[in-house]
């Protein structure tokens, strides 16, 4: 059986865990390599497969969808990510999977504002009442530490002053 190459994700732990997994891994199976791997896993660990908007089924003897190398596998307590994005005087509020991306949260915000396309790429998303502008590729739930919500400021990359 041939063998595939992923990627775990902890809520609140920086940093990708790299195991192996059948290509056509059960439930069991992937629940078993993520604990192999380190990741302790309980009764309140939620397991999503990529961005899934859905949890993986808990029937352990199903076949996990969608294995492949470079896989991402989130695990995280939350099932959705409660989202709030401040620009101006607007907000923002969208409930997301865990996996979901910084740039996906910051597409939908800037749509919701209605920005000019040329304006949203000047802007980044800032968690609120810091300077951590996190990398557009990182996923929520790496970002969630104590719960399921998040809050950003939408601000300009870089001010020029002239």
């Amino acid at each position: 059986m041939s063998q595939v190459s992923i990627f775990i994700q902890v809520q609140g732990r920086k940093g990708i865990t790299e195991a192996k997994v059948p290509a056509a891994a059960t439930v069991d199976e992937l629940r078993s390599a993520i604990t192999g791997a380190g990741v302790a896993l309980d009764g309140n660990s939620v397991i999503f497969i990529d961005d899934a908007e859905q949890p993986l089924d808990g029937n352990g003897k199903k076949t996990v969808p969608a294995l492949k190398n470079g896989t991402r596998v989130h695990v995280t307590r939350c099932k959705r990510i409660h989202t709030t994005v401040h620009f101006a005087e607007k907000t923002f509020k969208g409930d997301f999977p865990p996996g979901v991306r910084i740039r996906v949260v910051k597409l939908a915000a800037a749509h919701d504002f209605k920005m000019d396309p040329k304006d949203a790429a000047e802007h980044v998303l800032q968690l609120c009442n810091s300077t951590t502008r996190p990398a557009s590729d990182t996923p929520l739930q790496e970002l969630a530490q104590d719960g399921c919500e998040l809050c950003f400021d939408l601000v300009p990359e870089k001010r020029v002053e002239g």
